[in-house]
């Protein structure tokens, strides 16, 4: 299937490794261009030529805090100009579940909460609503959010909270911009192979409904059908990706 992506424009936060690094490479290799965001510019100038490298096509980064509404603006504006215009926003710079065991209530801080929140929640927004107006002038435009499995199940309370206020943020966005042409949509990966998995951390992982762990490629391969104009159809919802979980059911 061609997801007619070639010549298209992608903003990619948290791009410079784990999940948001495979979005870009498959983004690239489907012809679009690439701006990458996110806070260590020497990491993002490794993948840029890395990216570029394989892929054939423009890549391009930017240092940026999406917590500062002043970074996240310059950001938009300095890729959008490299790039000549954004089509496409794909959020994903946020701390990856599962790192570090998440707190008991009683261990739960103010700080940490809001950190989170602020970061994953907050930042999402702020990038959105600055890519909006270019592509609600274009009238077309994809925004995708990656999320993570702890909005649908227990363990985490501040994991389930910033992923469940990532989901109800989509939902909000995409009945406000559909309008407009522009679709709204989450993604939400459970445990993941990335380039810092060991195999033991895989191994725990593997007792989903498929047997074994999901890589980021595979995750952005969904994430790449989603920013094409042939997910027309597909708005306003959330779209699990962590190789299935067993028992509950979904509607």
């Amino acid at each position: 299937m061609d997801l007619q992506l070639a010549g298209k424009r992608a903003i990619v936060t948290g791009g410079s490794r784990g999940i948001g690094k495979a979005i870009a490479r498959q983004l690239a290799f489907e012809g679009v261009d690439v701006g990458i965001a996110a806070r260590d510019q020497s990491r993002i100038d490794e993948t840029i030529v890395e990216l570029a490298i394989e892929t054939g096509r423009q890549v391009v980064g930017w240092s940026c805090d999406t917590g500062d509404d002043d970074s996240v603006r310059s950001m938009v504006a300095g890729l959008s100009g490299v790039l000549g215009g954004v089509d496409i926003l794909v959020n994903a710079a946020a701390m990856p579940g599962g790192v570090v065991a998440p707190p008991a209530l009683a261990d739960v801080t103010t700080d940490a909460l809001w950190d989170e929140v602020n970061t994953k929640v907050m930042g999402y927004l702020r990038c959105a609503r600055e890519v909006a107006p270019a592509m609600i002038g274009a009238g077309w435009g994809r925004i995708i959010n990656v999320s993570g499995l702890a909005a649908r199940q227990s363990g985490s309370i501040i994991g389930s909270v910033r992923n469940v206020a990532v989901a109800a943020m989509t939902k909000n966005l995409a009945d406000e911009l559909g309008h407009q042409g522009i679709n709204v949509t989450v993604v939400h990966p459970g445990a993941t192979r990335t380039e810092r998995t060991t195999d033991a951390a895989a191994e725990r992982a593997a007792g989903n409904t498929i047997g074994r762990i999901v890589g980021a490629e595979e995750v952005a391969d969904v994430v790449a059908f989603l920013a094409s104009p042939r997910s027309a159809a597909i708005t306003g919802d959330a779209i699990a990706c962590g190789g299935g979980i067993r028992g509950p059911i979904y509607y």
